[in-house]
């Protein structure tokens, strides 16, 4: 299993936390039959991407980016001791797989230089902090955190009406340690990363490319969990906010890409996670490097 890629001055890490069940492909894409799934079901298992029993198979993981300038980690996953009752594989984890993860590729907390999220749900912000003598403090502490604006808007409006823990212990203590850039879509970092709004799964999602002069890489967050979503696009899922605009984004994304060498870096497809986008019929597919 390939955790490293080099593509043109970048070389990309995958730290992973978890790679497991998720939710029945049934309840976690609407709009999927089961007819479509039982069309689907082989190539899914060969995938990696589909139990014996039709559960979705995710991979959750961080990607830290070496540019020339910049060491930059790409969503920061679940995190240890972060109360998440609703999910009992994160609720309250305290296992060290994801530290020696990032250790085994050659990088310690103080070599991370920004942190960029695509999105700030429960399982791509975690790592964001850790537990210091009862309080959250930014686990990178040289790092700048890298918020979309829009989408740090949105969640602040949600958690004064109701709370979002993810909110208040993963993303605010970074705000109130200084460490946050809340930024627009105009942010880039050096000549090499940039952002590209992908909105419809959070009003605010982005992805993040990578490259100079071009997208060599491009880290895709949320706007796809499933390798089905590349094949059928309008298949949108259950968590998406908006789940036409979403599934809009998505196969603008996918166009954008597809028939390039841009290495598309997903967040949640099975191992490799890695692939170049390419044309299948009236959708896509994410050829695995």
């Amino acid at each position: 299993m390939s955790l490293k890629f080099t593509v043109g001055d970048l070389t990309i890490h995958r730290i992973i936390e978890q790679e497991t069940t998720f939710l029945p492909a049934l309840e976690m894409l609407p709009g999927l039959t089961p007819e479509l799934l039982a069309e689907n079901r082989a190539w899914m298992q060969k995938a990696g991407a589909l139990d014996d029993k039709d559960v979705l198979i995710l991979c959750f993981q961080s990607y830290v980016v070496k540019t020339p300038h910049h060491t930059i980690l790409i969503d920061s996953c679940i995190g240890n001791d972060k109360p998440r009752p609703q999910r009992p594989k994160w609720n309250m984890k305290t296992d060290d797989t994801y530290m020696r993860g990032l250790a085994a590729a050659g990088f310690s907390v103080d070599d991370i230089d920004y942190v960029m999220c695509t999105h700030l749900h429960v399982d791509h912000v975690g790592w964001n902090t850790r537990l210091e003598n009862g309080r959250w403090v930014p686990t990178f502490p040289k790092a700048r955190y890298v918020f979309d604006r829009t989408e740090f808007d949105y969640w602040t409006e949600t958690h004064a009406k109701t709370p979002v823990p993810p909110f208040a212990d993963s993303v605010l203590p970074v705000v109130e340690s200084r460490q946050a850039e809340i930024v627009r879509s105009d942010f880039a970092i050096g000549d090499h990363t940039r952002i590209l709004p992908t909105p419809g799964h959070t009003p605010g999602h982005a992805a993040f490319t990578f490259g100079r002069g071009r997208d060599d890489a491009v880290f895709s967050g949320d706007l796809m969990h499933s390798p089905l979503q590349t094949l059928y696009p309008e298949l949108s899922m259950k968590f998406d906010v908006d789940q036409a605009q979403a599934a809009k984004t998505r196969r603008s994304f996918l166009e954008r890409y597809c028939d390039a060498e841009t290495l598309c870096c997903t967040a949640h497809f099975p191992s490799p996670s890695v692939g170049r986008i390419r044309r299948a019929g009236s959708g896509f597919t994410c050829e695995a490097i």
